[in-house]
């Protein structure tokens, strides 16, 4: 399947890796961040501070496409922003980068490697030309003009919005906005990407975009990406998938790991996207579908050998 090849989702799947790349297959194995024994209570120096999350044991491996999901209230984006330290945690401790979260002095550092993008870009946008947003952060690190020109020129090319470069922000589409905030970041050449729900506010149409904008980040840039949504027609996408309940990771695993377990999914609340549906209904009635089908084009291919 080619890059522009659709996987049944509306979203591109099999995206070639970029020849440029410089992550080897040793780096893959390399853990980016370890999370250990993580706790993290809400108040935590007053009475009644909510235990927001329990126990969380995770390593993110260089380069991976990881999905954190779950039911709202799961714990999933207290979990993300421990892994840019702007939560420290109450017990355990978050490696990211050989990096202790809980020691001051690496704060800088490891925030300008994992670059952190939210629910509502609008949040994110500073400047009054798209250009001019997305050279912002890259600014602010004091790197030479015609340096930071030339990271927003490849950026914008990158994520599809050269030909806004000179438009203002809020004439943009909602997935659009949410490119030029992901820009921002990657203009500041970050190892990680993490984003929090950012297809929340999409429609269907701005959602496969922005995926499809993921994807091809992971693929050629080998950025390490963790995307925490409750859309887990998402988490199709990904390497490997964690959903966490109660602040605690229920189930993990590659995603069709995860979507073997349909009644607990079910539990927590959470929708099997409607190829996988198909699948467990055609299961029921006596069809040996494998575990690995995930997508229609699955689907469609397996009826058609058997």
């Amino acid at each position: 399947m080619t890059m522009t090849e659709s996987n049944g989702t509306g979203y591109l799947r099999g995206c070639p890796e970029s020849q440029d790349s410089q992550l080897t297959a040793h780096d893959r194995d390399e853990i980016f961040i370890a999370v250990e024994d993580l706790t993290y209570i809400y108040n935590h120096d007053k009475a009644g501070g909510h235990r927001a999350l329990s126990g969380i044991d995770l390593a993110v491996k260089a380069g991976e496409f990881l999905v954190v999901a779950g039911p709202n209230g799961s714990g999933k984006s207290t979990l993300a922003r421990h892994f840019n330290a702007m939560l420290k945690p109450s017990g355990g401790r978050v490696i990211v980068a050989g990096m202790d979260t809980m020691i001051p002095e690496n704060a800088w550092e490891i925030r300008r490697r994992v670059g952190m993008v939210f629910q509502n870009p609008d949040n994110q946008i500073v400047s009054s030309l798209v250009e001019e947003d997305a050279a912002f952060g890259a600014e602010n690190l004091g790197l030479p003009s015609e340096e930071v020109k030339k990271r927003v020129e490849e950026t914008l090319r990158l994520i599809g919005l050269s030909q806004y470069a000179k438009h203002a922000p809020h004439l943009l589409s909602g997935g659009q906005k949410q490119k030029l905030a992901i820009a921002g970041v990657l203009v500041m050449r970050p190892s990680c990407l993490v984003l929090d729900e950012p297809t929340s506010m999409l429609d269907p149409a701005g959602r496969v975009e922005l995926m499809e904008t993921l994807i091809r980040l992971n693929r050629t840039m080998q950025v390490t990406v963790v995307l925490v949504t409750h859309f887990m027609e998402e988490a199709v996408l990904a390497d490997r998938v964690v959903v966490l309940s109660d602040g605690r990771i229920a189930v993990s695993g590659s995603p069709a790991r995860v979507f073997a377990e349909v009644e607990l999914l079910a539990e927590l609340g959470l929708k099997l996207p409607a190829a996988l549906e198909i699948a467990h209904g055609l299961r029921k009635r006596g069809f040996s579908l494998p575990q690995e089908i995930l997508t229609m084009d699955d689907i469609l291919a397996y009826l058609k050998n058997n």
